[in-house]
């Protein structure tokens, strides 16, 4: 494995400010919410100045999603990654599950992994935050689609199959995530177990008769 090139002082500087005050944005907005948080209370926390913080975002929706964005680009990557051999709803499933298994670690990187599972409620509870949220995963739902596609040979805009992989698997993640943002445990082991059960379930609810059960 090839070894990422260490930054200089500079970049490691402004890495720095980056994440505090992604850091500061998050507990602020997780603590008192997001529509009573302002930039200027962020950038407050951390002694810059208003400037300073929308060099780094934006604005403080991208602050609020940038952790999201950061773990469904390694979930892309996973998806990507996954043998040619496993049928496409196989290879979303090992690949949600592989990737719970490193997120962890690149996304306690830039701040605390509970801290990004409360952001991940706060996000489920902020109708500005979901409708940004929703809207992206329209948008990967469909990158994913497309790796699908490729990987099976396919034509993405010919064949429904990869787009119909996806929204069901899409779908789960959905309910599962609305059903754990609801629940009292914050923990990303409660989410990977509800998760689990859920994906076990879609085979049988899709193709079997329920009535015969």
């Amino acid at each position: 494995m090839n070894t990422p090139p260490r930054l200089g002082l500079r970049e490691r500087k402004k890495q720095r400010t980056r994440d505090a005050l992604l850091r500061a944005a998050l507990e602020l907005f997780t603590s008192q919410g997001y529509e009573h948080t302002t930039v200027d209370e962020i950038a407050e926390a951390v002694d810059v100045s208003q400037r300073t913080f929308f060099r780094y975002f934006a604005g403080k929706e991208d602050a609020a999603l940038f952790v999201q964005h950061l773990a469904e680009s390694h979930f892309l990557a996973a998806v990507r990654e996954r043998p040619p051999h496993e049928a496409p709803l196989e290879a979303l499933r090992q690949a949600v599950l592989e990737s719970w298994d490193t997120i962890g670690e690149a996304i306690n990187e830039v701040v605390p992994v509970e801290l990004h599972m409360r952001t991940f409620q706060l996000i489920e509870s902020t109708p500005a935050l979901l409708a940004v949220h929703l809207r992206r995963s329209v948008e990967l739902e469909e990158e994913i689609a497309r790796v699908i596609a490729g990987r099976e040979g396919l034509d993405v805009d010919a064949d429904p199959r990869p787009r119909v992989a996806v929204a069901a698997f899409a779908g789960v993640m959905r309910v599962t995530g609305r059903l754990w943002g609801a629940g009292e445990d914050a923990s990303i082991e409660a989410l990977r177990e509800l998760t689990v059960s859920y994906l076990d379930h879609v085979g049988p609810a899709l193709a079997e008769n329920w009535r015969t059960q």
